[in-house]
């Protein structure tokens, strides 16, 4: 299950941000999540609550937004947003599209005490 190794990684990460500002207590992490990223929520937010214990971030909220598929047309240079697995522009149905979201994991916020 690579979300526990996921996880490590953010607790990494908050503790490293948290160190460069001072904090001593992470009191959320805001989380943005592809659809598309291989990553199971459900699963993240387990190993979360099983790993933040003894850190900084053992008081910590976890916020998921999940972020639907967005594809960029080079036929037709429109965007469009797809909640499900499909690689074809919604606005002129080229299959010459390129993701420009949906497909990765980001830290986006911390509240940090």
């Amino acid at each position: 299950m690579h979300e526990y190794s996921i996880v490590q990684a953010l607790l990494e990460q908050c503790e490293s941000h948290a160190k460069e500002q001072g904090a001593t207590r992470i009191t959320e992490v805001v989380i943005k999540i592809g659809k598309l990223s291989g990553v199971e929520p459900y699963l993240l937010e387990s190993a979360f609550e099983t790993f933040k214990e003894g850190g900084i971030c053992k008081d910590a909220f976890l916020k998921m937004e999940l972020q639907n598929l967005v594809l960029y047309c080079e036929v037709c240079h429109e965007h469009s947003e797809q909640s499900e697995v499909c690689y074809q522009c919604r606005h002129c149905q080229s299959a010459h599209v390129r993701a420009v979201d949906g497909e990765e994991m980001f830290l986006m916020r911390l509240e940090m005490e």
